[in-house]
């Protein structure tokens, strides 16, 4: 992996990772170096045994504006290969962060807006801040939310991508609350104290666990609760129980001590 140049990525223990978009002067706008780096970036993390956490976060006003415009200019002349390559490299890297296999924290303290919600929808969690906006904005220019709509549907809902899709229209940190898009909103001032209580929560689980909870959420949402799933399920918490960390957890929780993984 290269060292970033559009990237910050801080390691305050060797459980947490911090990952910011570092682009303030174009409200850190994509491009294909940024989308590049994300995707080694989030590789290189995902291989980490010891991470439990990233916080994905942006430096600056914005968390992220979409695509950088003097990208956008040189894309006008891509023909359709040159476009589907592009929109491929996107598509990478969205899935290699939703498929990274620790929790990923987004932090939205400013604009959310067009690719930007995407990166959004491939956190697990999210904290916004109160004065943060997000927009789906492509119709506006034409475009429309492809690369990004499997993943924005699925966090957003159906029901809200059916409008905002279309409208193109901004709502603001508390409307993505009350969508289940955003699972906290505080102001500005109280945003890292927010992340950082989130961060503890994780680190005070089960490692294994919280790996094996996340994979459990992505395998199982959508799927028909039919005998291969019960049976999916089944050995899913036999292998857990079955585990070391799961007869430590279980045992530190009879004999009222704190488990292996908590520093004694």
């Amino acid at each position: 992996m290269t060292t970033p140049t559009t990237l910050e990525v801080l390691r305050p223990s060797a459980q947490v990772a911090e990952v910011w978009l570092n682009r303030p002067d174009v409200r850190n706008a994509f491009n294909d170096g940024v989308i590049r780096e994300l995707t080694d970036t989030f590789r290189m993390l995902s291989a980490d045994e010891a991470l439990r956490v990233v916080v994905l976060g942006g430096r600056g006003k914005a968390f992220c504006a979409g695509a950088d415009l003097a990208w956008m200019r040189a894309m006008a002349d891509y023909d359709w290969e040159a476009n589907r390559q592009d929109a491929q490299a996107l598509a990478e890297m969205l899935w290699t962060i939703w498929r990274c296999p620790v929790p990923v924290i987004g932090r939205i303290h400013g604009d959310c807006y067009a690719g930007g919600v995407g990166l959004a929808a491939v956190c697990d969690i999210l904290v916004a801040a109160d004065v943060a906006g997000f927009c789906l904005s492509e119709a506006r220019l034409g475009l429309l939310p492809a690369t990004i709509g499997p993943y924005v549907v699925r966090a957003l809902g159906e029901q809200a991508s059916r409008r905002y899709f279309v409208t193109a229209e901004r709502f603001i940190a508390v409307q993505a609350l009350s969508l289940g898009f955003v699972h906290a909103v505080c102001t500005l001032d109280e945003i890292d104290a927010k992340v950082g209580e989130l961060v503890q929560a994780i680190v005070a689980n089960g490692p294994a666990a919280v790996r094996a909870c996340k994979r459990l959420v992505q395998e199982v949402a959508h799927r028909e609760i039919d005998a291969g799933l019960r049976d999916d399920t089944a050995r899913r918490i036999a292998d857990i129980r079955a585990s070391a960390e799961g007869k430590d957890g279980v045992q530190a929780f009879l004999h009222k001590r704190p488990p292996g993984w908590l520093p004694q």
